[in-house]
């Protein structure tokens, strides 16, 4: 079975290797590390982590990498004796590594899942335990863990439908695999009945909700003068503010023609895009120009720009890091790939700063989430565009409305937080048992 996956995986590599070489280029700052992803480490890495216990924590992307910062505050001082190493896939990511942990806490890039990286990785780390956060499972890594007795834990689990099916239908491979994690933290019930279903072992599963809960009360640092920003670009303070967060192809274009059409209705009227990829700006750009929209870049604004005309519709946010600071502006909140496409992007950091937020019928990736603000009314979920129209032209024209949605928003993430401190106490739990 491993030689017919690393054959696999040597003939897949060779294929998709331009694709993703390109899509690293487009995201920037991709020759950085670019030999770590080889198991290459330079020879200070290898000095600070000898004769050291190391705790390895996985964060695949940007996403995971805000979950893995809050694991990291709250397991730290409990692990005095552990040195701590963060690996993550995208350039992004590793850009939010930088600015959100400490410089003690090593940041490498996750090694290509080939046989020879991944030992070469292994020999130099040479781990005490692996926390994946909501992570690709990737076989060589998880067998090169297995074979070392190396203890590894699943956090945040959640299994979106097309992902159970990809890994039933390879359950011959991942099966074996899954049944020897060491602890896994599921969000839900359900979750936890499909891990199961897929060969994890049900006494190393634990029910302890969504991180992305807790995640939301995290402060951020280097706050964003978003107020500031829009008065350089001419939009008046007391103007009304549409954020799409997330959001993904086609998005855009809808949210752009529904802000148009209610623009009469509410003069000033602005649009902020917070594409899902920062490096889809671009697209996002030549989109609107082609309809003549009077839009601009965030990253194009300075101190010395200076725009009086208050005709702009739309700002579209190209940088990292920022949507908090643009969702904290906002009156209303839609959440991208949600609408033109399937998954659905967090509902929850908008929710929990007490904004009224829309989302459309694709919330798969956050299904039990989605449905809980619903139910509870601390979120609209709408069908299509036209409905969208009609749900953002109501609350901008009723502040009581969307400072209830808001309320019941927050009080549904109060409800859910606590998953934080059960995830740290199953991993202490097990690590206390394996070392």
């Amino acid at each position: 079975m491993r030689t017919l996956y690393n054959i696999l995986l040597c003939i897949g590599f060779v294929l998709t290797a331009p694709f993703y070489l390109l899509k690293m280029w487009r995201r920037g700052d991709w020759l950085e590390g670019f030999s770590q992803r080889f198991g290459k480490y330079e020879s200070r890495l290898k000095q600070r982590l000898t004769n050291r216990h190391t705790l390895w924590f996985h964060a695949v992307s940007v996403g995971e990498v805000n979950l893995c910062t809050q694991l990291i505050q709250a397991l730290e001082p409990r692990v005095p004796n552990l040195k701590l190493i963060v690996s993550t896939t995208t350039s992004t990511a590793m850009g939010e590594l930088k600015k959100k942990l400490p410089s003690h806490i090593e940041r490498i890039y996750y090694p290509i899942d080939r046989r020879k990286y991944i030992n070469r990785a292994m020999a130099v780390i040479n781990p005490e335990a692996v926390i994946l956060v909501e992570a690709e499972l990737w076989p060589n890594f998880l067998w090169g863990l297995q074979s070392r007795g190396i203890p590894h834990f699943l956090v945040n689990a959640r299994l979106s439908p097309q992902s159970f099916r990809g890994y039933r239908r390879c359950g011959f491979l991942f099966r074996p695999l899954f049944e020897r994690f060491t602890g896994i933290g599921a969000q839900t019930e359900a979750d936890a009945g499909r891990l199961k279903e897929l060969g994890f072992n049900p006494a190393a599963i634990h029910v302890v909700g969504s991180l992305k809960f807790d995640a939301a009360r995290l402060v951020e640092r280097g706050v964003v003068d978003v107020v500031g920003l829009l008065r350089q670009v001419g939009v008046q303070d007391d103007a009304l503010i549409v954020v799409g967060g997330s959001t993904h192809a086609g998005e855009e274009v809808i949210l752009l023609e529904v802000v148009r059409r209610l623009r009469p209705r509410f003069p000033g009227l602005l649009l902020v895009l917070v594409p899902r990829h920062m490096e889809r700006g671009g697209e996002v750009g030549r989109e609107l120009q082609a309809r003549k929209a009077a839009y601009v870049y965030r990253s194009e604004i300075n101190p010395l720009m200076r725009r009086e005309r208050n005709d702009l519709e739309c700002m579209i946010v190209n940088t990292t890091g920022e949507l908090r600071f643009f969702y904290e502006r906002a009156d209303v909140v839609f959440v991208g790939k949600s609408l033109s496409a399937e998954g659905g992007q967090n509902p929850i950091e908008p929710a929990a700063l007490g904004k009224p937020v829309l989302f459309g019928p694709n919330m798969q990736n956050f299904l039990q989430i989605a449905s809980e603000f619903v139910r509870c009314d601390g979120a609209i979920q709408i069908r299509d565009a036209a409905e969208l129209e009609r749900a953002v032209g109501d609350l901008l024209a009723n502040p009581a409305r969307r400072t209830e949605l808001g309320r019941n928003a927050i009080k549904v993430v109060k409800a859910n937080q606590g998953s934080l401190e059960k995830t740290v106490d199953m991993i202490l739990a097990h690590l206390s048992e394996h070392t």
